[in-house]
């Protein structure tokens, strides 16, 4: 599960630089990586190994959803700007 979480994490950073689709599925492989990660965090049995990459795998999924969402907001804000420039 860690292995899988940390790929939907890094994917998820990864798109967040793309263009136009990139910022949603940044956000919804940054959600996808903080649910799998929480549940290969959640094994008292693993390894302290594989639960660590788990909770880095948390970590920077919620950084790939923050990145896409912000740049939702400036998208929307750019659209804003130039709506108050022709207005």
């Amino acid at each position: 599960m860690a292995r899988l979480a940390l790929t939907l994490a890094v994917v998820a950073l990864v798109s967040a630089a793309l263009p136009s689709p990139g910022l949603f599925v940044a956000i919804g492989l940054g959600i996808g990586a903080i649910g799998c990660g929480y549940l290969g965090y959640e094994q008292r049995a693993a390894p302290g190994a594989r639960r660590l990459a788990a909770a880095t795998a948390i970590a920077v999924g919620a950084i790939g959803c923050v990145l896409g969402a912000l740049r939702v907001v400036m998208t929307l804000v750019a659209i804003d700007r130039i709506d108050r420039m022709l207005g």
